[in-house]
Formats: C-alpha cells, sequence, structure tokens
C-alpha cells in the first residue's frame, strides 16, 4: 500500500517478532481487530533478506492496476514468491556464492537430481544411485531442495538447508517431459542426452522444478540456457567428508576463512569468483579440458594487470541478465549492464584455444551495449518510479511530454503573445489556478469582443476567463504529463 509493503493477520504477528517491526491495527473483521505490520518500500530488500535467512518464503503482492481506472480497489496479485532458492536480488545474495535449487526424485531405486540457478541460467540433471544423495547435494551446495512428500528416504541424512516439499505428482516423469520440451520448443529430450527408459527420474525432478520456478517468479524466465545431462565422467568424485575436510569453501568449524577459496581467490569481478568457486568442487577428469585451462593461465601470468585494472569496472553481469530475465532489473542494471558490455569490449587477451574463444564473444555484447546507450540516461534514477530513466531522443512522445513539464511556461507566453495579436485585445492574459485550471482572462470590456472559439470558463467581477480548444488540449497534457510520462518509461523498460 502506498510506499509500504504490508502484512496482516497471522502473517504480520509472525513478522513484527522476525524483524522487530511494529504491530499495530487496521480496521476489523468479525468484531475483532485486523493484525497489520509493515516495512518501507525502500527499505524491503534487508526485511526480506532476514526472512530468507530464516528460511521463510515470501509472497510479494503489487498493484498491478491504474489509479483512477475502474471504481473499487485497485487490483493487486502476486508477482512473485521470494524462497531461498530462487532469489534474484543482490541484496539478498552473496556476491560470490552461487544460488542454486535442486529436486530429488527416487523411482525404482534410481535416484535423479535436477538444480538450477536463476542468477547464472544453468540448468542440469544427474543420474546416480540413493546413497549418493548427501555427496552430491554437498557438492551443489543447494539453498534449497524440493522433495516428493511422501518419500522419507529422502528425509535421511539430508544437509543442513531448506527443504521444501511438493506433492509427488508434481515429480511425475511424463508432465516433466511435457513441460521441458514446451519451455524449449523441441520435440523430445534426445538433444539433452535423456531418454525416458533411461533417466525418468530425472526428468521428472526437472519438471518439478521448473513448475516451482514458474510459481515463484510468476512466469518461466527466458535465460534458462538449455538442460544438460551431467555425467559422472565429467568430474572427480567426492564424499561429502572428503570435501568437508578439505574446507574447499568452509572451514570445519563453519567459516568462510581461511579455505582454499579464501587462499586463491583474487578474482576481479564476483562472477570470477562464482566460477572459481565452481571449479573447485568439480575438479576435471578430461584431460585436454585440463590442458586447456592450463595454457589459458600461462597466457595470462605476468600479463595481467591492465585486465585486472578492466575488469574491476565490470558490474556483474550475469545477474543483472538474471534480473533482467525475470522482470526485476532496474535502471541502474542497464546503464551498468551497457557500461561493462562497452568495457569488455576493449579488453585485449592473450592467446590460447580458451582465451580465444573468449575475446571472440567481448564484441557480440557491443550491440546491445549500443541499444542501452540510446535508451537509457547516462546517469538514471535508482527507482523506475521516479522516471528519469529513459534517454531524450529514444521516444518522441516522452520527449514532447518532458518538454511540457519543463517548459510550459514558455508556451504560456508564446500563447498569450499569439493570442494578443490574433484578437487585439491589450487586457489579454494566459494563467492558471488550481481550481479551474489554464485560462484566458480579459476585462470584462474586452471580454465582449472575445473570438468566436473562446469558451466561457468563469465569470468574475471585472473580469471574464475563457478556454480554448488549443489551451484545453494544452491542459489535459499538463495535468497528466508525469503520469503518462512514468508510464511510457515503464512501457519502454519492459520492451
Amino acid at each position: 500500500m502506498g510506499d509500504f509493503y504490508e502484512l496482516f493477520f497471522d502473517d504480520a504477528v509472525e513478522a513484527a517478532k522476525l524483524l522487530d517491526i511494529t504491530l499495530t491495527t487496521r480496521g476489523q473483521m468479525d468484531g475483532e481487530a485486523i493484525k497489520m505490520a509493515g516495512v518501507p518500500y525502500h527499505a524491503a530488500e534487508q526485511y526480506l533478506a532476514r526472512l530468507v535467512k530464516l528460511g521463510k518464503s515470501v509472497a510479494i503482492c503489487e498493484q498491478v492496476g491504474e489509479v483512477g481506472a475502474s471504481k473499487g480497489p485497485v487490483e493487486r496479485k502476486v508477482v512473485r514468491i521470494v524462497t531461498p532458492g530462487t532469489l534474484t536480488d543482490s541484496a539478498l545474495l552473496e556476491d560470490k556464492e552461487t544460488n542454486r535449487i535442486a529436486a530429488v526424485c527416487i523411482r525404482k531405486k534410481r535416484l535423479g537430481i535436477a538444480w538450477a540457478s536463476l542468477q547464472s541460467g544453468e540448468f542440469k540433471v544427474r543420474m546416480t544411485t540413493p546413497d549418493r544423495l548427501v555427496d552430491e547435494l554437498a557438492r551443489l551446495q543447494a539453498a534449497e531442495i524440493l522433495v516428493p512428500d511422501d518419500k522419507s528416504a529422502l528425509n535421511i541424512g539430508l544437509p543442513q538447508a531448506n527443504v521444501t516439499r511438493l506433492h509427488d505428482w508434481q515429480f511425475d516423469a511424463d508432465s516433466g517431459f511435457d513441460l521441458i520440451t514446451r519451455y524449449f520448443g523441441c520435440q523430445d529430450l534426445r538433444g539433452f542426452g535423456l531418454e525416458m527408459d533411461e533417466h525418468a527420474p530425472a526428468i521428472g525432478a526437472a519438471g518439478a522444478l521448473l513448475n516451482y520456478i514458474k510459481l515463484t517468479q510468476s512466469q518461466l524466465p527466458r535465460h534458462l540456457d538449455g538442460l544438460s545431462l551431467e555425467s559422472e565422467q565429467q568430474y572427480i568424485g567426492m564424499d561429502a567428508a572428503t570435501r568437508r575436510n578439505l574446507e574447499i569453501t568452509q572451514t570445519l568449524g563453519g567459516k568462510k576463512s581461511p579455505t582454499l577459496f579464501s587462499v586463491l581467490d583474487r578474482c576481479a569481478t564476483h562472477m570470477g569468483s562464482r566460477l572459481l568457486t565452481l571449479w573447485l568442487h568439480h575438479p576435471l577428469r578430461n584431460r585436454s579440458h585440463i590442458r586447456a585451462r592450463q595454457q589459458a593461465v600461462s597466457a595470462l601470468f605476468g600479463n595481467t594487470d591492465d585486465i585486472t585494472g578492466r575488469l574491476k569496472g565490470i558490474a556483474d553481469i550475469e545477474r543483472i541478465a538474471a534480473r533482467i530475465a525475470v522482470g526485476s532489473a532496474r535502471p541502474r542494471d542497464l546503464s551498468g549492464l551497457r557500461d561493462s558490455l562497452f568495457a569488455l569490449a576493449q579488453i585485449k587477451l592473450p592467446s590460447s584455444p580458451l582465451l580465444d574463444t573468449l575475446q571472440g564473444i567481448f564484441p557480440e555484447g557491443v550491440a546491445v551495449a549500443e541499444r542501452l546507450a540510446a535508451a537509457v540516461l547516462p546517469e538514471p534514477s535508482v527507482w523506475l518510479r521516479d522516471g528519469g530513466v529513459i534517454n531524450h531522443g529514444f521516444s518522441a512522445e516522452l520527449d514532447e511530454l518532458r518538454h511540457i513539464q519543463n517548459h510550459g511556461d514558455e508556451f504560456l507566453l508564446a500563447l498569450e503573445a499569439r493570442e494578443r495579436e490574433r484578437t487585439g485585445l491589450s487586457t489579454l492574459k494566459v494563467e492558471f489556478n488550481r481550481v479551474h485550471g489554464f485560462y484566458i482572462e480579459l476585462s470584462k470590456v474586452q471580454a465582449e469582443q472575445a473570438p468566436a472559439d473562446y469558451q466561457r470558463r468563469q465569470t468574475l467581477k471585472n473580469v471574464e476567463r475563457f478556454i480554448t480548444p488549443e489551451l484545453k488540449v494544452f491542459e489535459d497534457k499538463v495535468l497528466t504529463a508525469q503520469e503518462q510520462a512514468l508510464s511510457l518509461e515503464k512501457n519502454c523498460m519492459k520492451a
């Protein structure tokens, strides 16, 4: 409501206790006061972060209708559900950690695991045996795990994570097959290396995961970059105990430092730090892939100063792209993406097979950066609701509305001069008040000489006030210019 997110009834009571916010009341229901609590719109993220860390899921309900467009309350709906595994807002995430959500499904003593990251677009599945469940989840470090509600075997030894129970039918392989093929626009899953007979548990888990993402985001974001079947032959296997004892990203005492990652992490971007974490938890088996990485490191060794300096100015493109995909990007996400894509195109890498591939990708972002440069102001507002986001010249209609807002006085002076010259009436004035809006004022004597297109608006003791079609059009534009301009900016952002 307005500048606040509000909670009611039992939700208000629980939130007040967890967030240490004021519990009050508003109105009555069945003769009892309705409990209410609220948090400011601009500070919602920090409160969301606290609730998510406590393992809570939060439904966000926002106004979707236009004020005054219809009688009664403005239409509102749930636009997303924030859960531990489906976060995209930077304020709710650790910069150097990949937030994943996983789903697990057992069929005929075969275990299928599917996992995804809404920040990176990663979407993978793997087949294994039930006794490997704990080891696999320790490797993935999922923030949220989806399990069928009637599989008690999955309760045994689950790591410390947020477990969400779904109806067993949501893990049905046939339903999963239909949803996945519709999402990727394909006839079957063979292109992803999946066969129904062989990979039914993994397909069921992937379907449940996609359904859950659709539920929480009120849509299926389009940035999941293909479904990939991961093989046990790709990476060196480690059980949960080995992973813990190696202190890769967490000490035995549960701290983030000193660990193997904290010692090695000298990455210039958060994206690089997250990739390093992935590599440390997934040591390669394939010799040619290992050799390619070694060649890239050798080529970069001693040639990093300029590259590092340029990379430090790069925004978190991966997470910006994710917020764009789920419709939660803010204006400065777009300006950050624009500046970063231009900066990447200026980076020159030394040569190696891996680095040559990477170098070839950088220029591809220039076209997107140029489009953003045309669309977004160099320094846009923090919030879209404040306006001041879309660049001058991108929309002729928006430019006109802004001109009306910023140069209305110039129009009125010009109109007054034109009308005096046209009518020859020296007492003519163009003025405005909050009650009657814009009007042309004439003395009683000269009012009798008003042209035919002057429509009387108000009669006073010594003067008459009129409106003309031209002034009426201008009045309508001025009084709604700010609202229309903001609506146009919102539409441009969506486009």
